[in-house]
């Protein structure tokens, strides 16, 4: 449950700093413009660092990431800019929640070089 709070932390760091930075591009405000992008870029800062800090290394979580960063992506589209996604865009969703779960949920065997249980995960007993 740790990692996935790390890892849904960094999804919404980035999500939202992301949006605030579209903001700031698109404010003819400049004092609005400076604190969208100040506060864009800690945001983005926050996503990195808590993403590194997660105790676990990246690669094994990639999958998770993909997928919430997806979902937190389209919630923020959605609560900031009232983009509604598409079809394509959420059959496309489904895909890349599917392919995350299956690298999460997929156990896979232990890597071994012992020639035994090589020929046992291969049926050859």
């Amino acid at each position: 449950m740790k990692i996935f709070l790390f890892v849904l932390a960094a999804t919404i760091f980035e999500a939202a700093g992301d949006a605030l930075l579209r903001n700031a591009i698109h404010s003819h405000v400049w004092s609005i413009r400076i604190g969208y992008f100040l506060t864009g870029a800690v945001l983005l800062t926050l996503y990195g660092t808590s993403l590194n800090l997660a105790p676990v290394e990246f690669g094994k979580v990639v999958g998770l990431y993909v997928a919430l960063l997806y979902i937190v992506f389209q919630v923020t589209n959605y609560i900031a800019f009232k983009a509604k996604p598409t079809l394509p865009v959420l059959v496309g969703g489904v895909l890349i929640v599917a392919g995350g779960l299956l690298t999460i949920l997929w156990q896979r065997p232990a890597m071994t070089s012992d020639p035994n249980v090589i020929a046992t995960q291969l049926g050859h007993d």
